[in-house]
């Protein structure tokens, strides 16, 4: 089967899962997106290597890279290979110079994985067929097995409440952030930082 390449495209809190993330992931030169609803572990993992933020201590998929790379295993690309009753099925396709092997993976934990390799993301054409969603202009044209509406997304920028912190306080407010490993809070305040340098 040939294979499709994707890009992460947005992060958005779920309102139809309490505690969950929206993670879309987008067909690369094409209309389509593949949300898939993730934990908030995994949600903090992938948006902070995206963001280069740096935890005080490795995050567990941390862990895992300097292990693989501790024993000269690569993470060449990930294949979301399977959907079955709304739950995503994922591989790691790795290699140590030598053979290849295919390990099995929660598409979050494959995610967060191929962002720290920084290696592609892959699907099939009949789950985007299934699962996906079109983008037509500003519209969102549903294909079948879609639950979630446009307005059940909210986007995780929204309201951060740091707008009264001077920039001094904002900077104390992200390292204590760090230091607590809060990287949700990390992130906003990061946001209001880059909101003023721009303004």
């Amino acid at each position: 089967m040939k294979k499709i390449k994707l890009d992460i495209v947005g992060l958005s809190y779920s309102q139809t899962q309490s505690g969950a993330y929206a993670l879309v992931l987008g067909e690369v030169n094409g209309r389509r997106r593949l949300p898939i609803i993730i934990g908030s572990f995994e949600a903090q993992a992938i948006a902070i290597e995206i963001e280069k933020m740096t935890p005080s201590r490795p995050l567990t998929h941390d862990l895992f890279k300097s292990f693989a790379e501790a024993y000269h295993i690569m993470v060449q690309e990930i294949i979301i290979y399977n959907l079955v009753d709304g739950i995503f099925y994922s591989k790691l396709i790795c290699s140590d110079g030598k053979k290849v092997m295919e390990i099995d993976a929660r598409t979050s934990d494959a995610i967060a994985v191929a962002v720290r390799f920084d290696c592609p993301i892959y699907t099939y054409e009949f789950i985007l067929s299934s699962a996906g969603i079109v983008i037509e202009g500003n519209d969102f044209v549903y294909l079948e097995n879609i639950s979630e509406t446009p307005e059940e997304i909210t986007p995780v920028t929204s309201g951060n409440g740091f707008s009264s912190l001077s920039i001094d306080e904002l900077k104390t407010k992200l390292q204590e952030a760090l230091t607590e490993e809060s990287y949700e809070k990390a992130a906003k305040i990061r946001d209001e930082l880059n909101r003023r340098k721009a303004s």
